[in-house]
């Protein structure tokens, strides 16, 4: 099984990874995991959506700094509040068979706070988000995820309309920062949770 190669091949790269039968259980997850945590922290995510995951940590009492759930002139501040947590939580756009987390992003905020700042990272993954190879992956965030996102934020780009990438340079340009993340980093308290269901795009 898919999920069963990626997971093992994490742990080769030693970072923590876990696999879940389901959306509840991994829920079940989350919350044990964050009981002592007073900050949580989200990125841009159809997949944290879906899930309910705000609602989720805020019934707990928790503080949860999430852009998506504010006004526009309170965004930046939210961003900055988001990356400087007990945990941060955030999807991936694709993940290789080999362990290899591959993210674009348009700000920036998301694949920083992924790497840096947070005290414990949750990267919560579907089984649909799995790529063969490196180029598969991000050929899938070029064709799949990009133009879906900008369909859904009414951005007037190219592949909103082709589902090709053109390596467009306008000002809503989404395609600006490109990262992997391909071994453990130090620094941080990385989860990696690989979920048996589609989440996202």
């Amino acid at each position: 099984m898919d999920i069963d190669i990626v997971i093992e091949n994490l742990r080769k790269r030693r970072i923590n990874a876990e696999s879940f039968s389901d959306r509840a259980k991994l829920v079940n997850y989350i919350l044990t995991e964050t009981q002592n945590d007073k900050t949580i922290g989200f990125g841009g995510s159809l997949t944290l959506e879906e899930l309910g995951l705000y609602d989720i940590l805020k019934e707990t009492g928790k503080e949860v700094f999430w852009h998506w759930k504010v006004e526009p002139e309170e965004r930046l501040d939210i961003l900055h509040k988001a990356q400087n947590t007990d945990s941060y939580f955030s999807s991936t756009n694709a993940i290789t068979l080999d362990g290899r987390l591959v993210n674009i992003d348009g700000n920036g905020n998301r694949v920083s706070s992924m790497i840096f700042g947070p005290k414990k990272v949750f990267i919560i993954i579907g089984k649909n988000k799995i790529a063969k190879d490196l180029d598969d992956a991000i050929n899938r965030v070029k064709t799949v995820v990009c133009p879906n996102n900008a369909r859904r934020l009414v951005r007037k780009v190219p592949c909103a309309i082709t589902n090709e990438c053109s390596d467009c340079k306008g000002i809503e340009r989404m395609c600006n920062v490109t990262t992997i993340i391909e071994g453990n980093i130090p620094t941080i308290d990385m989860r990696v949770c690989l979920v048996d269901e589609c989440l996202g795009y």
